[in-house]
């Protein structure tokens, strides 16, 4: 009896730590593509450079190796806003009406909770560190992007970060408003800066303005698209100043801060974490997004790399429908040399290099933080919040239906290895939208409650551990260059249309969504389809939409994602008002996740 009562008080704390609910460590990206990433590329071809040429992450495929690599990973927005509102809220664009930039809030009568909403009420404390970005504010008769967003309990954004001028650049957004005219300042160690104007085509750059701001291009090898977007160069500042690494210091000044209030770096008083209650960190990092600027430290280890950039014929362009021609002449590689378009690679990848060191730390430093307190830990790295083209389409840019602006990479590590075992990899489809019933199924919520029905997605640890029939499909909406465009992928097709006729966003007037069937009853050249078969064009090169052995199969998937998407419950909302939005249901239920396509209407190929 004895011997039975000491074993229990010895495992006893083993018992309560397996109990505790862990700290979440949750970490974004910006525009970063999978094939950054060495390990994707040797579990998706066993070669871990890129098909484009060499890569470099070697802390981050120390993180995948501790946890779960999903190798088919998808954004539900290839834009930046929608698609981190998706993670935020766990449901697909078409269900928030969150296709945009636009300026929108979660109060009308449809609005459910989101990430930081439900953790806190778990028992958790949410700070923010970085980027957020999925312009959900607080609803005001007039709002603006400063407008205060109290989602998080705590919270040091990027822009604070660029406001206070300790890191490499301040964001062009400051400049002067409706004038054509931005300005953009660069930041030395010896607290030096530069700046000048940014011009619009509209506006008469003067001769010192245009002498300051090529002298600083000349310096650090500024290489700039047409409309004068930084997509190359050297940073002014180490890595440790750049944006990025501000971000990772006033992350790791809150770890190191706990149970105490302290003044961080950029001048906000700040509660470090309290120990006795969980902890639910965002950490987005600005990296690859423009100006897409590596340290020199980063930029010399890639010097005179050189890469296959892909190819594009004008054939692929031909084949393309009118919105999708417009969103490839908006952002071409054709007016980059051959060795700016190899500059623009080598300085991206370089960039994302340089972001995989500061996640290693991150990462680091957050596991020093929870064993200190014997506290378990769940990690999840989203690699990009949506990708990036590096001339596929003939593009540098994102927002399209292609793959390159959709595929992504997600890595979940946890401390307790039975729920996401060490160096698994898990090819079946995942999406944003499973990022937000992760966390609450990690927080101990019950997700068979009512209460989570809105949830699109899926808890992760579901798939990674085949508890759950997989996908055949992922979809995904944004409103791009033209109008709304909806796409859906399986493994052996990829399909994507114009799903509204209007080019703009919903008004007062135009709510009542009398349009709402458009794209389903419209003329196929009306629908400005595109459809790749995989299985012979994994590159996405030839729209086969309009062959005439394809039609039937361009038809059958018109109908499959429209109904989703205009059917099954989409909300329209107009977001300048507090409770006004349409709500399509003419086709609910049809999101089954189910492909089923008649074998008679597949071409068989050689």
């Amino acid at each position: 009896m004895k011997s039975y009562l000491l074993l229990s008080l010895v495992c006893l704390p083993q018992v309560l730590f397996a109990e505790k609910k862990p700290n979440i460590l949750w970490i974004v990206t910006d525009d970063q593509r999978a094939d950054a990433l060495e390990c994707w590329n040797l579990a998706k071809t066993g070669n871990k450079e890129s098909k484009l040429g060499y890569v470099c992450s070697p802390y981050i495929n120390k993180l995948a190796s501790e946890g779960v690599l999903f190798t088919s990973a998808f954004c539900n927005s290839p834009l930046s806003g929608p698609s981190r509102a998706s993670m935020h809220t766990g449901m697909y664009p078409h269900h928030t009406g969150m296709f945009n930039f636009q300026l929108k809030h979660n109060e009308h009568d449809r609005a459910q909770p989101m990430i930081p909403e439900l953790m806190r009420e778990a028992g958790y404390s949410t700070s923010a560190f970085g980027k957020l970005g999925y312009y959900i504010y607080r609803y005001a008769p007039k709002m603006t992007f400063t407008y205060p967003d109290s989602h998080y309990e705590q919270m040091i954004s990027e822009r604070k970060i660029e406001a206070t001028r300790i890191a490499d650049f301040t964001w062009p957004n400051e400049g002067k408003a409706n004038t054509g005219v931005k300005k953009e300042v660069w930041f030395y160690p010896d607290r030096r800066s530069v700046s000048y104007d940014i011009c619009g085509k509209d506006v008469q750059d003067t001769p010192e303005n245009k002498a300051i701001r090529e002298k600083f291009y000349r310096e650090q090898e500024v290489l700039t698209r047409s409309n004068g977007e930084i997509i190359g160069g050297a940073s002014t500042m180490p890595t440790e100043k750049t944006e990025d690494g501000r971000i990772l210091e006033v992350f790791s000044e809150y770890l190191q801060n706990a149970n105490s209030s302290y003044k961080s770096i950029v001048g906000t008083q700040m509660q470090g974490p309290d120990t006795d209650k969980p902890q639910f960190i965002h950490l987005g990092f600005h990296f690859p997004h423009t100006p897409v600027m590596p340290s020199k430290e980063y930029r010399d280890k890639f010097a005179g790399r050189e890469y296959k950039i892909p190819v594009f014929e004008q054939w692929e362009y031909n084949k393309m429908s009118p919105q999708v021609q417009a969103w490839h002449r908006q952002f071409s590689i054709f007016s980059l040399t051959p060795e700016q378009m190899q500059q623009h690679v080598r300085d991206y990848y370089a960039f994302c290099a340089m972001g995989d060191e500061l996640i290693g730390k991150a990462v680091e430093r957050f596991k020093l933080y929870c064993e200190a307190n014997e506290q378990p830990y769940l990690i999840v790295l989203v690699c990009g919040d949506h990708g990036w083209h590096l001339g596929e389409q003939g593009s540098i840019f994102k927002m399209s239906g292609f793959l390159k602006s959709n595929e992504t990479a997600m890595i979940v590590v946890s401390s307790d290895k039975k729920k996401f075992p060490a160096g698994k990899v898990v090819p079946d489809f995942a999406e944003y939208v499973d990022l937000a019933p992760t966390f609450y199924s990690a927080a101990g919520y019950n997700l068979d409650d009512k209460r989570f029905d809105f949830l699109d997605g899926r808890d992760l640890y579901l798939t990674a551990n085949k508890k759950i029939k997989s996908r055949d499909y992922v979809i995904a909406e944004v409103q791009t260059v033209g109008g709304n465009r909806a796409l859906i992928r399986t493994k052996d097709f990829s399909f994507s249309m114009r799903s509204r006729k209007e080019a703009a966003v919903p008004t007062i007037k135009s709510i009542k969504n009398l349009n709402v069937k458009w794209a389903l009853e419209c003329t196929p050249e009306e629908a400005e389809m595109g459809l790749y078969d995989l299985r012979i064009d994994p590159m996405e090169r030839n729209n086969v939409a309009y062959d005439e052995s394809y039609r039937k199969l361009s038809e059958w998937f018109r109908n499959k994602l429209g109904n989703i998407v205009l059917g099954d419950d989409r909300m329209d909302v107009v977001w300048t008002e507090k409770n006004l939005y349409n709500l399509s249901s003419f086709a609910r239920g049809s999101d089954d996740k189910v492909i089923e396509i008649p074998d008679k209407i597949i071409p068989k190929i050689k």
